[in-house]
């Protein structure tokens, strides 16, 4: 009997009433192992009920009995990191030491959320003009909608409720419906930790219960991380309708690789950083561009090493890289592969038709290379979101910056150089929100925030960091005249000398 994802809705699991469920499969079979319900309208409505119930305390809460449940969550989670893992292969696929890895950097913002209290100190000013003090504070913001995508089931979820929730705001998480799982796992050692019902609930649903939460009277806040298409329209439908909103998109991210560069760490970078989680990750190297004579040394060198990754299922402790998410994207992803040459491309390694000895039916693919790039090709201009590494040639730095910036997107990027004057140009002049100097996958530590520019980020604020803090909090200056006690009525004696 196939197993069903039910929501979690003030403090409990609660069974789906839409009559409608979407499959959840394992990628490395291709079976359908288990059902996902999803969210009617009503259904919606429930869970924001249940979070605006909540708030009317946990909004009031005292900062000592938030950090005291976050850091009794820290441990649970930290407890069941494997649990956590294993859930995350048998829905995503990604091998069980990448989704390590995911919790472990969802984990750094919950222990961010455990130091809440500092960030949370206002600000006073005295003596502004006579008697006058002025005060800034920051408060919650009510019920906060969480709209997360299939690649980083259990990451991006951490990325932001631990923090809304330590801000003192309640949260309805809305999860990958491809992937369910590991949200409700997250929202059950929450309860555990001694989370108050309705704080935490996990709605799982498809486009009727995201544009129910994007038009709810009663959310006040949006977040959002996914394909630059729908962070555009989470964007618009939710800025219509009052709320505020941080929505990060897709991106295409380049590294570029100087002639001075060590080719060695530049080819493992480039491997690592565009085929690791199998290229599901918006923060994936998916275009190398190669200045001046490294170009042929270095195709070289990444040829050499693409080859020797292992693919297989990820609970396997000998594979290295995993199967996509679905047949329907395996074969969209092959298309550009496929595609590639006729468009000028010359493919130096070519991952469809890839399969599994005893796993025929999973979501394979191999990894692909492809050189010589155009930025007309549809495999450049698109977000292709697999193991498809693009190399494109420049003569110069200049040709590279220009043609990066050229890029409607600019969420990551990264340059390899032994040159710190190199290195400090490009840090300043590339557009896009991170970069990497010798590191390419440059995704900030807990403590500074995510996001990107242009279509890669639509909203004002980045994820988790100040910013983050400051999107699930609203800023209040309290100006205050208090009369000196010494001019107090006739009649009042409060044992200072009169004035009068």
């Amino acid at each position: 009997m196939t197993k069903t994802v039910n929501h979690w809705i003030g403090g409990k699991t609660v069974e789906g009433t839409s009559g409608k469920y979407g499959p959840v499969t394992d990628p490395a079979t291709g079976a359908v192992t288990t059902q996902v319900a999803l969210a009617s309208t009503e259904e919606v409505d429930a869970a924001v009920a249940a979070a605006k119930a909540a708030y009317a305390t946990w909004g009031t809460s005292s900062l000592a009995q938030r950090t005291t449940i976050l850091f009794r969550y820290r441990a649970l989670l930290d407890a069941h990191r494997d649990d956590i893992a294993a859930l995350i292969t048998a829905e995503h696929g990604k091998v069980h030491s990448d989704a390590l890895g995911e919790v472990a950097r969802g984990l750094e913002i919950v222990e961010l959320a455990c130091g809440i209290t500092t960030q949370l100190k206002g600000e006073l000013s005295t003596q502004v003009s006579s008697r006058v003090d002025v005060s800034s504070i920051r408060q919650s913001i009510g019920v906060v909608a969480g709209i997360t995508p299939f690649n980083f089931p259990a990451m991006v979820p951490m990325w932001m409720f631990p923090l809304a929730i330590a801000c003192g705001n309640t949260f309805v998480l809305k999860p990958s419906e491809k992937d369910p799982s590991a949200a409700n796992l997250l929202a059950e050692l929450a309860a555990e930790a001694g989370l108050p019902d309705g704080v935490l609930n996990v709605l799982h649903g498809d486009k009727v219960a995201v544009d129910g939460l994007l038009n709810h009277p009663d959310v006040a806040a949006v977040s959002f991380v996914g394909s630059t298409p729908i962070a555009r329209y989470i964007h618009a439908t939710a800025s219509a309708n009052g709320k505020r909103v941080q929505a990060l998109g897709g991106a295409k991210n380049h590294m570029l690789v100087l002639p001075d560069a060590d080719l060695d760490a530049a080819a493992d970078a480039a491997v690592s950083a565009a085929y690791g989680s199998a290229g599901e990750r918006c923060m994936a190297i998916s275009a190398v561009v190669a200045v001046g004579a490294v170009g042929d040394e270095l195709v070289a060198k990444i040829r050499e090493r693409a080859e020797k990754i292992k693919i297989g299922p990820g609970n396997d402790p000998t594979s290295e890289m995993g199967p996509l998410i679905t047949a329907a994207h395996r074969d969209k992803v092959a298309s550009y592969v496929t595609g590639a040459a006729a468009q000028g491309a010359e493919v130096v390694l070519d991952g469809t038709g890839h399969t599994v000895e005893g796993f025929e039916d999973g979501h394979w693919i191999g990894l692909s290379l492809l050189d010589k790039v155009s930025t007309d090709s549809d495999a450049y201009k698109d977000e292709i979101f697999g193991p498809v590494l693009c190399v494109l040639r420049v003569e110069t730095y200049d040709d590279g910056i220009a043609l990066m910036n050229a890029s409607p997107f600019g969420n990551g990027t990264a340059i390899f150089t032994r040159d710190g004057g190199a290195a400090r140009r490009f840090q300043l002049e590339v557009e896009a929100g991170m970069v990497g100097v010798n590191v390419p996958i440059p995704v900030p530590v807990g403590y500074h925030s995510f996001g990107g520019w242009k279509d890669s980020l639509f909203g004002d604020h980045h994820i988790y960091g100040n910013d983050g803090v400051h999107f699930y909090t609203r800023g209040k200056v309290v100006t205050t005249r208090w009369p000196d006690p010494a001019d107090a009525p006739a009649g009042v004696d409060l044992g200072f000398p009169r004035n009068h």
